[in-house]
This record gives C-alpha cells, structure tokens and sequence, in this order.
C-alpha cells in the first residue's frame, strides 16, 4: 500500500490480484466472480489526478455510496458486499481495505458521464453565458449563477480514458453511442435518481446542485453502478449558505477546484502540490458531507 505524508492511502498494491484498472481515485481488481472497488485518498481535478491526498475521503465516498445504494434500493446497482473478510484471498488485505471497498458485480459499463443538472453552475454556467444553452439545451433568459433551473436537465458526456476531458455530448449523441432505447432508459433513471436524492438531501440541510451516474449491463438489464451522490460525483451546497449570483460554499472538492484556479497552471499533468491548509478543509467537508447526509459521524 502507498501511504502521503499526510496518511493519505495514494494506491494499493494486492499482490496475487489482478488489478484491472487503476482510475483517478479507485484501483479495480478482478477477483474471478466479481470485483473489488477501492477508493484510495486520491483526488482528481479538472481530469488531473493531485500529487496530494485527502485522508479518509475514500472512505467518504464508500461510505455515502452504500448510504445511497440503501436508501435508493429501488434501483438495481452492482453492490454485493461491503465486508471485505467475506473474501479469503483479502483477508491479508483486510485493515487497509476495510470501510473504503466495495465487493461488485460485474456489468458492462455503457461509455456514458449522466450527469444532471439542478442548479446553473460551473461549465454550464459557462455555456449559458456564452449561448444560452446547456449541451445544446436552450433555456430562457434571465438566469444567474447559481439559479435553480426550473426543470433538472440531463447533459451527459463521454467517458474519457484516464488524462483525458470528458466531452459534453447531446442526447442525440447518446443514442448514436448505445441505442435509443438504452439513452431513454438512463435519462429516466438519471432523472429519478437526482430527484429521489435531491428531495432527501433538501430535509438534511444541502442541496445537490448536480450530479453524475454511471450505468452498466448485466444480462441486458441496466443497472446503477460505480459510486452515487458523492461529493466527488456531486455538488453539495450547505443550504443555509446558499446565495444565488455567487460561487457557493460547497461540500466537495470544489474548494480545491477553486484554489487550482488561483494559481498559473495550464490544468494539465502535473498537478501542483497541495497545502496542508487546503487538504484539511477539504478532508473536513467530505466529512461534513457524510454528516449531514446520514446523521452519524465516520
């Protein structure tokens, strides 16, 4: 295992293992019938994965993760366990893997971001400005940043290979990538879920500005899969802070977003080095998030 300076789990070595894919923030192996998902303490921003971690936000984003697989349980998705000492073969593995993996099923991801909108903000903010539009989507005037859009939108994009920018893409475009039939069925289920998700965030004092899914296949059925509502996949805006015409103070890592714009870098590898005072308040608003989302402390 490759531990930061600051305690920060960076990568993960199991030996005997097969690693299938080493993302932006999870290491993926093979264990024969299904798979292990691993989110390390690494932080991706604008598609660059940070030098620096954030302690326990894997754990974060596995733990808010099961919470929404639970509460969303209407929804097939691929988790089959959480409890890595069911697996013999991860049983040398168990202390650093533990509260921070996930045991899947394995499905055949469709090559699509779903992302969905709530609110105006970041790059579709920037598109509004520039056409009045969001992927394409025209709305009406007089929207500020940050407004709550009247109705969510879906403005998916493709999924790019690690390096690369995810680029927006139409409905349409969708379409052309899976069928008809399958774009309609994940617009819908995007759709469902953020609304779900929204609703019950609002009770818990934030709001999910936007969002995004992934989907799979397993014997053709569609499937969630992935991490959900995370505040790596998702904007989370402490209600109470709320302002409409500003950047709001977020729940995710957003702050770091913010401080990468400040400085003279072109957002391309590699990423600058981290301060410990923006790793710190990083780490605490994804803990903040968890807290407020489920009511108990990680």
């Amino acid at each position: 295992m490759q531990y930061g300076a600051n305690g920060a789990l960076l990568g993960t070595e199991l030996p005997g293992i097969k690693l299938v894919n080493r993302g932006k923030v999870r290491d993926v192996y093979d264990l024969g019938d299904a798979l292990l998902f691993v989110a390390t303490d690494r932080l991706s921003a604008f598609d660059v994965v940070m030098t620096t971690g954030i302690p326990r936000k894997g754990e974060v984003l596995t733990q808010i993760s099961l919470f929404w697989f639970d509460l969303l349980k209407d929804v097939p998705n691929h988790l089959l366990s959480a409890d890595v000492t069911t697996r013999p073969e991860l049983a040398p593995y168990a202390k650093d893997l533990q509260g921070r993996a996930l045991i899947v099923r394995k499905a055949k991801v469709l090559p699509i971001e779903c992302i969905v909108r709530g609110y105006l903000v970041g790059s579709g903010w920037k598109d509004y400005c520039k056409t009045g539009m969001v992927s394409g989507i025209k709305l009406r005037e007089g929207y500020k940043q940050a407004s709550k859009l009247d109705e969510p939108l879906f403005t998916p994009s493709t999924k790019a290979e690690q390096g690369e920018h995810d680029e927006a893409i139409s409905f349409e475009g969708v379409a052309e990538r899976i069928g008809l039939e399958k774009a309609n069925a994940i617009k819908e289920l995007s759709l469902k879920i953020y609304t779900a998700a929204r609703d019950y965030a609002a009770e818990k004092g934030i709001i999910v500005a936007d969002t995004k899914f992934e989907f799979g296949e397993i014997d053709g059925k569609i499937i969630l899969v992935d991490e959900v509502l995370t505040p790596d996949s998702s904007r989370f805006w402490p209600m109470d802070q709320y302002v409409e015409g500003t950047s709001p103070v977020s729940l995710d890592k957003q702050f770091v977003r913010d401080y990468l714009e400040s400085l003279d870098w072109d957002k391309n590898p590699p990423a600058p080095e981290l301060p410990a005072s923006v790793v710190d308040k990083t780490a605490g608003k994804y803990l903040d998030a968890y807290r407020m989302l489920t009511g108990k402390d990680l």
